[in-house]
């Protein structure tokens, strides 16, 4: 019998083909998309028989879902490790652009478009509220200057998303306002829609976000 606190060898050999599938399923989504994910691909890359594939992933929803609980959870700890280090919100727009770049296609199975007939379960979510809690905490720490307005005022009244964040309205507008045009830019950069166009991203990058952190009227 095992020590208590410790794998047995099954167990162990069960997480070390789940890693693998999971890789697979990377480098299966990088070349071809999260919605051409197929399990009997990943198996005969494995040399399995579907069947017995789908004794360590139940469904290819199931197996995305593992995909995206990876993501998401690499993302908010290394967030939280840089906010942690005492990076600023400047200093976590770095952090997530790094992350983007290091894997594209990581970051599109999570922040880019759904994949069709999948639908996450709550404990993503769960996950997802981790990464903004740690970039909401960024903007409260932010000068609160200048009044709030109709938007942040419209957001205090709504705001079930911030999952009881004690931000003021003028931070939940910054969130807000910081999150869409990071992402925004961040998507056409990594989906190549820069290509072409004769300018480094990464200076386009700075300068929205030092527009983000101007001092407010």
């Amino acid at each position: 019998m095992a020590a208590a606190g410790t794998d047995t060898p099954r167990e162990r050999y069960r997480a070390q083909v789940r890693a693998e599938i999971t890789q697979r399923a990377w480098e299966q989504i990088a070349t071809a998309g999260a919605s051409a994910l197929s399990l009997n691909a990943i198996a005969k890359q494995m040399g399995m028989s579907g069947p017995a594939l789908y004794r360590y992933f139940a469904s290819r929803d199931d197996l995305i879902t593992e995909l995206v609980r990876e993501a998401y959870r690499s993302l908010a700890d290394t967030l939280r490790t840089a906010a942690t280090a005492g990076a600023d919100l400047s200093g976590l727009a770095h952090t997530l652009r790094d992350w983007a770049l290091t894997d594209p296609q990581r970051y599109f199975l999570v922040y880019g478009t759904p994949v069709p007939g999948y639908e996450a379960p709550a404990d993503t979510t769960a996950l997802s509220s981790e990464i903004m809690t740690t970039l909401l905490d960024a903007c409260a720490a932010l000068p609160q200057e200048g009044s709030a307005t109709a938007v942040g005022n419209y957001l205090e009244d709504h705001r079930e998303w911030a999952a009881g964040h004690p931000a003021p309205p003028v931070a939940l507008h910054r969130f807000l306002t910081f999150w869409t045009r990071m992402h925004g830019v961040l998507s056409l950069e990594l989906a190549g829609h820069f290509t072409g166009m004769g300018f480094d991203p990464a200076l386009l990058f700075a300068a929205e976000l030092d527009e983000l952190l101007a001092p407010r009227p």
